[in-house]
């Protein structure tokens, strides 16, 4: 009980046990989306399904422009700086007229994207019916209320409570938020049909902002009813999230170009997209965003003291450590792609041309897990030295080739919907190469070598995991396991995976890869579980490569 009471209660101090924390509950949370996509599948037939998930698009729209511009950019840097410098009613003041302030232009944006939600559904999926246009215009306004504003307000008490490093309830919030959706579809879906998950959003989202309070609470956190924008902490943060914020405008044109392209292709289309990309997104989520997330406030306070050091030796802990962990994933997701599409999505409705295709797609987008998560991480390097125009830029330059590279694929080669994760690859290898070259120059002190050395031989791992994934997939398939049969299908992925990641593991060993040490090291003090998660306060930033953010 009391190892709980300080799991919950205590700060998180160093990278490692930050990370754990919030890798776990990525993980926790990623496992329930997964969860509950395979309910709706259950429920709902892609076609269907594709109506849901394309009313999505314009609240997701609202929420990445007001709320990951400030969040992830701006406010956390500034907030953090308060803090390092003893103006603690500063910067609960700009926390409160930033919340305050976003939600003002929430409302005043909602007011004509209510009005007119049928006219820009048609816009953005014009491979719907009349019928289905309707449908998701009433699930599109229903989200603008009941999900938007919730979310947006929860997403900065996650910023205030990590700049405190305090990571257990932030963390926990979207555990919640799966845990209502699943709930709501299981409980509303006799009377209400496909409505069902659009209630469980509702209470989720209201459920991620309402769990955080008391932590808010417990650091000394009053909001405080003021829009005044004079404040130097919150023209600060403005003047940090604007280039931001343009960036994340393109890339919502992009995301955007996707539905309407997997719209023309059919309603099924949209949903088969979506259910690939959530996959990909899960090893993204878990080890990039989390990675990025636990070092980004050390980042920040290293940053503010000109501590270069700590600064350097955080951000290629945070590269290595997540390249060791999304590279074996995304080689099991090229070779094992059917198994584990029929293992998640595998329900009488969702067909075995659906599986296919979600299979091929996922494959597609996998080339570039490494890039993609790694991004993370090398995006924050730049945000934690106060620089939000160079990631912007290069997100915008790579956006457009991804568009351009969609349009091609889909409107002038007919390419199926797999063709929109191939441009989602080269693109993101393109972002990735491009920060790590900005990144390498002079003023930031890096130089290319600190970050190609260990993932040069992660790569030759992986190559073998590959070869060793592929041979007893072919083998057993059939003639051992009985693929038909849920049963069997667990264990031919069971036993390939593991073979694979054996080999894996032995090979980043013998190769001396410092992240195989710190990642066996940790499997050692889960029998110690006080010392995994607690971690002395003396503990901050490892020593570069040789003690990695999990180690």
């Amino acid at each position: 009980m009391n190892f709980f009471y300080s799991l919950i209660s205590k700060k998180q101090t160093s990278v490692r046990s930050a990370a754990i924390i919030l890798m776990i509950m990525v993980a926790l949370s990623r496992v329930l989306g997964l969860v509950r996509d395979r309910i709706l599948a259950s429920h709902f037939s892609p076609e269907e399904l594709g109506i849901y998930f394309a009313a999505f698009r314009i609240p997701n729209l609202l929420f990445e422009l007001l709320v990951m511009g400030a969040l992830t950019s701006a406010f956390i840097p500034v907030f953090t700086k308060y803090i390092a410098e003893d103006k603690e009613k500063a910067a609960w003041k700009m926390a409160s007229v930033l919340i305050n302030v976003c939600t003002i232009i929430l409302a005043i944006l909602c007011i004509p994207l209510v009005i007119w939600t049928k006219e820009i559904s048609t816009l953005i999926a014009p491979g719907f019916d009349p019928n289905q246009i309707e449908l998701m215009a009433s699930f599109t306004r229903v989200m603008m209320v009941s999900q938007v504003f919730p979310l947006l307000i929860g997403n900065f008490f996650t910023g205030i409570l990590q700049s405190y490093q305090y990571f257990f309830f932030p963390a926990f919030a979207p555990v919640l938020y799966n845990l209502c959706i699943i709930a709501g579809t299981i409980i509303f879906v006799p009377f209400v049909g496909l409505w069902a998950p659009v209630i469980g959003i509702g209470i989720g989202a209201f459920a991620f902002m309402a769990i955080q309070i008391p932590s808010l609470m417990k650091v000394g956190y009053r909001p405080v009813f003021s829009i005044d924008i004079h404040e130097p902490g919150v023209k600060e943060v403005f003047s940090l999230m604007i280039p931001r914020t343009m960036g994340l405008a393109v890339s919502q044109i992009d995301t955007t170009v996707d539905l309407i392209l997997a719209s023309v292709l059919g309603a099924r289309m949209v949903t088969i997209f979506n259910f690939a990309q959530h996959l990909q997104q899960v090893p993204i989520g878990l080890f990039g965003a989390t990675i990025a997330q636990a070092v980004f406030p050390l980042l920040a306070q290293a940053s503010a003291r000109n501590d270069e050091s700590e600064y350097k030796k955080g951000v290629i802990s945070a590269f290595n450590q997540t390249i060791f962990y999304v590279l074996p994933i995304s080689i099991l997701f090229i070779v094992l792609r059917i198994p584990i599409i029929r293992l998640v999505f595998g329900t009488a409705k969702f067909d075995w041309n659906a599986t296919v295709l979600t299979g091929i797609t996922l494959s597609m987008f996998s080339i570039s897990l490494i890039a993609q998560a790694a991004s993370q991480v090398l995006t924050r390097a730049f945000y934690a030295k106060y620089n939000t125009k160079t990631p912007v830029i290069i997100s915008v330059i790579t956006i457009l080739i991804n568009t351009a590279i969609s349009i091609i694929c889909i409107q002038y080669y007919h390419l199926p919907v797999w063709a929109l994760g191939v441009s989602t690859s080269i693109a993101s290898f393109i972002n990735a190469g491009a920060l790590l070259m900005c990144l390498c120059q002079k003023k930031y002190g890096f130089t290319l070598k600190e970050f190609v050395g260990a993932p040069a031989k992660m790569l030759i791992a992986a190559a073998v995991m590959g070869a060793a994934l592929y041979i007893p997939l072919k083998l057993f398939d059939q003639l051992i396991f009985d693929t038909t049969r849920t049963f069997g299908l667990i264990f031919l992925t069971g036993v390939s995976g593991t073979i694979g990641f054996f080999w894996y593991a032995f090979l980043v060993w013998v190769f001396g890869v410092s992240e195989a040490r710190s990642f066996f090291k940790m499997i050692d003090k889960v029998r110690r579980p006080k010392s995994f998660f607690i971690e002395p306060a003396n503990e901050v930033i490892g020593n570069g490569t040789q003690n990695s953010p999990m180690a």
